[in-house]
């Protein structure tokens, strides 16, 4: 495992641990300097990690692992079916409808989706979460520091917590939603075999 901490890779193992039984094939989204795709090569024989930003994937490329990288946008790139989409801190990067529907399409039936992403906070509504997650914040850092990604960057999220559970419903019907410490949610969404 890698040692180094920050609130995407802080939920890496959600995603892992929700890689189908018998999974042959993965699709990392947005895979940065591929650090989810190689920790999903562990488990799953043939992954595959997609990004529009090539030093990203020039860093992925030198840190090896059987992984096969693609230049390209997940949302018109010619992309086979998967058993496993997963996608970590991009969605906010794209228009999240689009992108849910395109990264669904990809998931072969029987298959499954498992985003976290960022959103933004509602106001007093997610005070106490807020809150919260700063107290914990300060505490992984101080235990772990904190290590800044070379990735770009989009923030403040287009949408709030509230609004991405609403597209999530819309979009995928049947999904599951949670709303996660260091502000992050995630979905998991299965497609009927």
């Amino acid at each position: 495992m890698q040692t180094r901490w920050d609130h995407n890779l802080h939920y890496h193992r959600l995603v892992l641990d929700a890689v189908p039984v018998g999974a042959r094939t993965a699709l990392d989204v947005g895979c940065g300097e591929g650090i989810l795709a190689r920790e999903l090569r562990d488990r799953v024989p043939q992954v595959t990690g997609v990004d529009v930003d090539a030093p990203q994937l020039e860093l992925a490329r030198a840190a090896g692992g059987d992984v096969a990288y693609v230049l390209a946008d997940v949302l018109t790139a010619d992309l086979p079916q998967v058993d496993l989409v997963a996608s970590v801190a991009t969605l906010h990067h794209l228009d999240a409808r689009a992108g849910l529907r395109r990264m669904a399409e990809l998931v072969a039936p029987g298959g499954r989706l498992v985003v976290v992403g960022l959103a933004r906070s509602d106001g007093a509504v997610d005070a106490p979460r807020e809150a919260v997650a700063v107290l914990a914040n300060a505490v992984a850092v101080r235990r772990r520091g904190y290590w800044e990604h070379s990735a770009p960057q989009v923030w403040p999220s287009p949408e709030t917590y509230r609004g991405m559970r609403a597209i999530v419903r819309d979009v995928l019907p049947g999904a599951t939603f949670r709303r996660h410490l260091y502000w992050r949610w995630s979905l998991e969404w299965d497609r009927p075999a």
